[in-house]
């Protein structure tokens, strides 16, 4: 017995959606990094779901370039936010806002 290809469709779609619903309502930087991490995974599992389905490898080589790309994204923005918070002890980002020149 094997699962159908939409429930981890649906699965994916809540996982972008919790994912999404985060970054629009938290303000802690942290929270919002592991929100798109969350994203970036939900987008992961619909590549693999589709390339499992179309039997192709080409979802699979996407999903490779997308955790590398996040990977650099959670590296430079860990060094800004512990940059950040050293300088002003929070990680808030209406705290950021001021930074604009």
């Amino acid at each position: 017995m094997t699962i159908p290809t939409s429930w981890y469709l649906v699965v994916a779609a809540m996982l972008f959606g919790i994912g999404a619903y985060g970054v629009l309502t938290r303000r802690s930087a942290l929270i919002m990094f592991m929100c798109i991490e969350l994203m970036l995974n939900a987008v992961n599992l619909t590549f693999v779901t589709f390339a499992h389905s179309l039997k192709d490898i080409g979802g699979q080589a996407a999903v490779f370039f997308v955790l590398v790309v996040a990977a650099a994204e959670v590296t430079v923005g860990l060094g800004i936010v512990v940059a950040v918070f050293r300088r002003r002890n929070s990680t808030s980002v209406d705290a950021l806002s001021e930074l604009k020149g």
